[in-house]
Formats: C-alpha cells, structure tokens, sequence
C-alpha cells in the first residue's frame, strides 16, 4: 500500500499474536489527517489490540506504522507521546481525589525554581486548553466529585496538554449518557477544526454514523475494508461487523406478568456524603416482567441498586422478595433470596481480574456442592461448566476458560458476568447497563437471553443509560427523578420525547 503524508496514520501488516492465538492478522489502516475514523468490530475483534500497537502498549511480531508519511519506532507509550499520539482507555486512569488540574499534570508537572510545583502556572495552562476547546471543566473540582462525561473530557485534556495531534478514545461513549455522547461529537468536531485527528473504537453504529468520516472494519482479526460513512447504513455497516445479517430491532412476544417478586415502598437511602439520593422510591417488577429504569446517570439509580443488594443501608422503607423483607441485612442474604445483579461497573464490582475465567464464572456458587464440598473445588466441573457457557455465549478466545480475566476484552467480561448471572436461575434479575461494551451481534443475543429469561418466570429490573434499549426491551418503563419515579408507562404507550421531558424534570405532554 502507498505511504502518503496526506494520512496521520498509516498501519500496514500489523501481526500480533498471543502464544497460539492471533490477534492480529496483518491488519492495514490508513487515517487521513483531520478526519474522525472508526474502527468497527465485534467483542475480541482486535480493535483495542491494533490501537494499543499504535500506542505503544504492545509490540506487534510483523508490520510497519508511519506517522504523516514517515516511518516511526514506537516501542513505548512514551515514545507514542513524543510522536504526538495521546489514547483515552475505556477505563479512566485518574486519581480520584486528585482536582483536574492536578490529573492532567501528573507525570509531565510545571516546576518554578528549585524544582518547586508550580501549581498557579499549571492552572493558567489547564484554563487555557480548557478555554480553546470549549470543554467546561472546572480545573479545581476534584475527579469524584464530577460526572464520568466531565471525566472523560479530563482525560482528553491531559492527551491534549502533552501535545497530541492523533488521539484515540477507546469506547468513547460506553459510560455516556445521552447528552454526553452529544457533548462528546461536538467536542470531537472543534478537534477536527483544530486541525486534530480523532480515531474512536467502537461498535455502537449510531455514533459512527453522527461522528466518523470512514470507518474500518476488523472481524476476529482480519481487516475488511474501510467505508466512507456518507455512503453506508447501519445495517450494511452491522453486516461487515459480524459477517451476517443483524436484527436491530427487539422481538418478543407480551409479557405475562405473575406474582410480585420485588416490591419497593417509600424507599430512602444517602449517599456516602449523607445527601439522599433516593427518596421515597416505589416500586414493582412482577415474575415474568422486565421493568425497565428511565433516567439521566446521577438520578439515584446505583444507590437504588446497592439498597436492594445491601451494599448500602436504607433510611427507611422496605424492600421485599417474593413477600420476605431483606433490607439493611447482608450482600448474602439477598442473594440467597434469589437476587443476582449484573453491576453497572464490571471490574468493580463483577469480577476479580487476577482470577481465571472459570474462577469468575463460578463466583457466589463456589460454596455449593456443585462444583466442590468446603474449600476443595472440583476444577475439572468448573471448567465444564465455563467452557459450555463459554460457548453459548460467544465469549472469546474460545479457550479462554483458565485464561486471566484480566486478559479478555471488555466486551468478553461483560459477556462473562451477563452469562454467570443468568445461569444461577434468580427470581430477580438486577440488569445494570447489561450491554455496555458489546458490540451489535452480542447486545442482540444479550436482549433474546434476557427475555428469555422473563419468559422463564424471571423478574427483571433493567436500568440503561440507553434509552432506545428501555423502550424497547422493558414491558414496564418506570421513570426515575431526583431519585423517585415520576410516572410509569407500559411499553408502546410513551415516546422518546416524553421520557426525555420527564427524565429532565418536566412534564410530558
């Protein structure tokens, strides 16, 4: 392929390998200047893989990357600094308790004389990078204390302030709300203007289609082709993605709703600053039901959820299952009450990355005799019962079942709790942001299992930033507020427009 320097990125060849297994197989791409570029695929695909070669991450066995035309060595994230390239992960690298300016800094700070922090200039610099990108960030809040949007913008900053013309935002919209997927395009926008080039990972084809210029697509470590955006769809671009033909609408048959399994009245819980963020909540999701949580992030839903699974206290209220209260006991005590719950944040709270897959897979059973009596598991069960889920789940690479978790792509973790929590059979079913991470393919199976879960009896409380996935997966919406629910609808009943007003406080017509 011809080297040109009317490309800010040109990748030719790339092989990477993994003992046995490829990751890459001889992968070009070609980003011209000034554009937003796209990189498609499934979970696994090699997207991550590709751009952590770029960034210095990995070192790649076979290929050749040139920078505007000229071949560059980068064996190091330092040295994919120095050659103007910054990457924002999926997972955010800052200090919580750390102010903006304090994170952007670190590891490249502004000293005076004798070596002394200069903490004035660093924020002159911080306001000014803040105020030639438009990017409303207070340089003095502390990163806990701000949205993940606002986070994110932090981490762009800090690419920014090291001087990079190529950025990389793995995921960018995965934790976003929809506001600040918006925020978020038209931040990438004035980059282009400003003469920056933007290349996003990613497998959610509504943003590519509002964002990207072209896009490549990558499937199981092969490179399809690159399509010029204006020309395609998202059926055709879905199709590259997965090699066959995708439904991305819902299908499912009406719901026919039993007993209550979790019933919710006039719940309150504060957060760990004291401040309630659920007040006076009411609700109920019968056997057979998904219903469904309509809100901006920040509205009370994660401390909704730690109630009900007793990582958090309520101030009052009850919360029951199938008739039996369970709040202010213990994690175990609901669990054994038939509630398991897919987190809203996987390597937080749903896995532990040092562990092998089938040690993940078996986590809250491990106890049982299924797999083993007292501390002596039986791995040779455990392994049978991981890889038949790792099968009926797509989770990749398909021998992964004595691989570190920390090894598998976001996506495939994702798939490894959704497929551990299904499989326990729970009377009620918490579904956090099921499918953030995954790509198009997978959230389709990912809706039919969890509906075929509802058909099995299962109660369903689903909460989703995505709004397209409440409308069409719930039977019930419920919208929450200020962390109360404002109104309830059944599903066909309510639009987009509606919800949004309510979501934000207002009334619907």
């Amino acid at each position: 392929m011809e080297v040109s320097p009317e490309y800010a990125v040109q990748m030719h060849g790339i092989l990477k390998t993994f003992g046995t297994f490829t990751a890459l197989d001889y992968v070009d791409l070609d980003v011209k200047k000034q554009t937003v570029h796209a990189i498609l695929g499934e979970n696994g695909a090699g997207k991550t893989t590709l751009m952590n070669v770029l960034y210095g991450l990995y070192q790649a066995e076979g290929g050749d990357i040139y920078l505007n035309g000229k071949k560059a060595t980068i064996a190091t994230p330092t040295d994919a600094i120095k050659h103007g390239i910054g990457m924002v992960h999926q997972h955010f690298m800052l200090v919580e308790n750390f102010t903006v300016t304090e994170n952007i800094i670190l590891g490249d700070e502004v000293c005076g004389t004798a070596g002394i922090l200069d903490m004035n200039k660093a924020r002159k610099d911080v306001l000014d990078l803040v105020s030639e990108y438009g990017f409303e960030v207070d340089p003095d809040a502390k990163i806990q204390d701000i949205t993940v949007g606002m986070q994110q913008r932090v981490e762009i900053l800090k690419a920014l302030y090291r001087g990079a013309e190529i950025l990389i935002l793995d995921e960018p919209t995965a934790v976003l709300t929809p506001q600040e997927i918006d925020k978020l395009i038209e931040i990438m926008h004035n980059l282009i203007e400003r003469g920056k080039t933007i290349i996003i990972i990613t497998h959610k084809l509504r943003e590519i289609m509002q964002s990207a210029d072209e896009c490549s697509i990558i499937r199981r470590g092969v490179y399809m082709g690159t399509v010029n955006v204006k020309e395609t769809s998202e059926t055709e671009l879905a199709s590259l993605m997965v090699g066959r033909s995708v439904n991305l609408t819902v299908d499912k048959t009406p719901a026919k709703p039993g007993d209550v399994v979790l019933s919710i009245k006039d719940l309150s819980v504060k957060d760990e600053r004291e401040i309630e963020q659920v007040r006076g909540l009411n609700l109920e999701v019968r056997a057979g039901e998904i219903v469904g949580i309509a809100g901006i992030d920040g509205n009370g839903q994660q401390e909704l959820v730690d109630a009900i699974t007793n990582l958090v206290p309520s101030e009052r209220g009850t919360i029951t299952i199938k008739g039996t209260e369970i709040q202010n006991t213990s994690p175990k005590t609901a669990r054994l009450a038939g509630v398991s719950t897919i987190p809203s944040d996987r390597q937080r709270w749903g896995l532990v990355l040092p562990f092998t897959v089938s040690e993940n897979m078996v986590l809250e059973r491990h106890e049982t005799d299924e797999f083993g009596k007292g501390w002596q598991l039986d791995y040779s069960k455990m392994d049978e019962f991981t890889n038949d889920l790792i099968e009926r789940y797509d989770i990749r690479p398909k021998d992964c079942a004595n691989n570190r978790m920390s090894g598998l792509s976001g996506g495939n973790q994702q798939k490894t709790i959704i497929a551990r929590m299904i499989a326990a059979n729970p009377d009620l079913l918490i579904a956090f942001q099921p499918t953030r991470g995954l790509d198009v393919g997978a959230i389709d199976f990912m809706h039919r299992e969890l509906i075929a879960a509802r058909d099995r009896g299962t109660a369903i409380l689903l909460i989703s930033f995505e709004l397209d996935e409440v409308m069409d997966v719930s039977d019930t919406i419920a919208v929450i507020y200020h962390g109360e629910i404002v109104k309830t609808f059944k599903q066909g009943t309510v639009d987009e427009n509606q919800l949004g007003l309510l979501m934000a406080g207002g009334e619907a017509k």
